[in-house]
């Protein structure tokens, strides 16, 4: 046989399978390509939802009372807004019948508010009629609680506050960590560092195990659509669970999405933190002429003129970083 005839049986023998491993790979990167635009759909609307978090009508509720981290958590304004921005990032900003559909992908959502937390979560119900209903609903908040061997009950919430009931005086007692430990009896907040230990892992603990149950109960729920995707909970990163147990935030898992051959699993976390930025002015050096920008807690005698909310703002109006207030940085 000559040459010729084996490199054109070799090309017939093997062509077709090089064919089929360009398509799959074609496929595979349209699929990556898809995961990413999810991926970053879903992470913009739960930014979006996480600041509306603390974005409350009565003063009371406001940071800055008894803790820089207690908010009443707005949960039904960050859902709204968490929904509308995912919905536009889908394409489905005006369809109604595909948003409702889009739903069954969305298993729970969670927000952590600063003494507890709610879950988001497809829940049958009777209607008027007496006929089964299933919709979409919050649970009543649950607390970041914990009991101990000897009947005492501590509610945590996300920084030092703390509620306590004392078994050995049947009283419950509130207030910061300090104050209380010196009243109470409970063994836990006499440890400082096993109290923030047990903290974090009941918080921790406790959203794992609804997201569970939530999860597996939606499976349920989709089984009854014809729905073929078995919903689990992912793998939650050690950050993200560092993230949950010291803010306020939104918590969104999307799964069940066809990518390729494949289906999409992911969640994303948006916090609802305020944190105070220090405003940066910008003063002349009346001696020099020259424009210096500098923090507002640095006081170097120029004299000021403006006043901006970064240091790459004042440096484009001309203005150049104080040496004298370095230190201050």
């Amino acid at each position: 046989m000559k040459i010729t005839d084996l490199a054109v049986l070799f090309i017939l023998i093997v062509g077709p399978f090089l064919w089929l491993s360009s398509v799959h790979s074609q496929d595979r990167l349209e699929a990556q390509h898809l995961s990413s635009r999810y991926t970053a759909a879903l992470r913009t609307a739960v930014q979006d939802g996480g600041t509306q978090l603390n974005d409350n009508e009565l003063q009371m509720y406001e940071a800055g009372y008894a803790s820089a981290k207690y908010f009443r958590a707005n949960r039904d304004k960050a859902l709204d807004t968490m929904l509308h921005t995912l919905y536009l990032n889908f394409g489905i900003g005006e369809d109604a019948s595909a948003q409702r559909a889009f739903m069954n992908y969305i298993p729970v959502v969670v927000v952590l508010d600063y003494d507890g937390y709610y879950i988001y979560q497809s829940s049958e119900y009777t209607g008027e009629d007496r006929e089964p209903l299933t919709d979409y609903r919050w649970s009543p908040k649950k607390p970041f609680a914990y009991a101990d061997k000897q009947g005492n009950v501590i509610h945590f919430t996300l920084d030092r506050y703390v509620t306590v009931f004392d078994a050995a005086v049947g009283k419950w007692m509130s207030g910061p960590l300090e104050e209380v430990s010196r009243d109470s009896n409970v063994p836990l907040l006499h440890q400082e560092d096993l109290y923030e230990a047990k903290r974090r892992t009941v918080i921790v603990q406790a959203i794992e195990q609804d997201l569970e149950g939530t999860i597996s109960r939606h499976n349920v729920y989709t089984v009854r659509l014809g729905m073929n995707y078995h919903f689990t909970l992912p793998s939650i990163s050690g950050e993200d669970w560092n993230n949950t147990v010291d803010d306020i935030g939104i918590m969104v898992f999307l799964q069940g999405i066809p990518v390729g051959d494949k289906y999409y699993n992911n969640y994303a976390l948006g916090g609802g933190r305020l944190i105070k930025r220090s405003v940066i002015q910008g003063g002349i050096d009346q001696v020099t002429g020259i424009k210096y920008y500098y923090r507002e807690s640095c006081n170097p005698g120029y004299k000021l003129e403006e006043v901006f909310t970064s240091e790459r703002e004042a440096a484009a109006k001309g203005y150049f970083e104080s040496k004298v207030c370095q230190k201050a940085y």
